[in-house]
């Protein structure tokens, strides 16, 4: 089995974070970024949601939740090598009502709903964040890390 190379690994994460044309694939033009790039949702997960999971799959119901949009341009997202990553803080609205324990985040392609989930993966440190009344996950430029190798 052969790995992928860091061109293909930095051309997938530009065109898909970024919106940024894969030059040299294909046609002349390579593939392509849409019209308008539109958003990534981030979403919080009480669970893994798995490979075959899509964002709704264990995503966390505190009140006053809703995904985040993060712009599919270089101010949304950084791409560096084989890594994107969130450009500016991504603030999730506080908890009105109820509790949750969020053990993941997702990447994927709705505001709301099943949507595609693209990535998912567990917190590192902490583990969990408990949300109840009053707190607002946030998550600090550079903190949310999509690799692909």
């Amino acid at each position: 089995m052969t790995a992928a190379t860091d061109t293909l690994e930095n051309g997938l994460l530009a065109l898909l974070f970024n919106n940024t044309a894969f030059t040299g694939l294909g046609d002349a033009a390579g593939l392509l970024g849409s019209a308008a790039p539109g958003s990534l949702y981030v979403s919080l997960h009480t669970a893994d949601p798995g490979e075959g999971g899509n964002q709704g799959t264990s995503e966390t119901a505190y009140g006053g939740y809703a995904r985040v949009g993060v712009a599919r341009t270089a101010g949304g997202w950084t791409v560096t090598g084989s890594v994107a990553s969130n450009t500016a803080a991504v603030q999730f609205p506080a908890c009105t009502s109820g509790a949750s324990t969020i053990t993941h985040i997702g990447i994927g392609t709705a505001a709301a709903g099943a949507g595609k989930l693209l990535w998912h993966g567990a917190f590192d440190d902490p583990a969990s964040l408990a949300v109840s009344p009053g707190i607002a996950p946030k998550f600090d430029p550079a903190t949310i890390n999509v690799t692909v190798d």
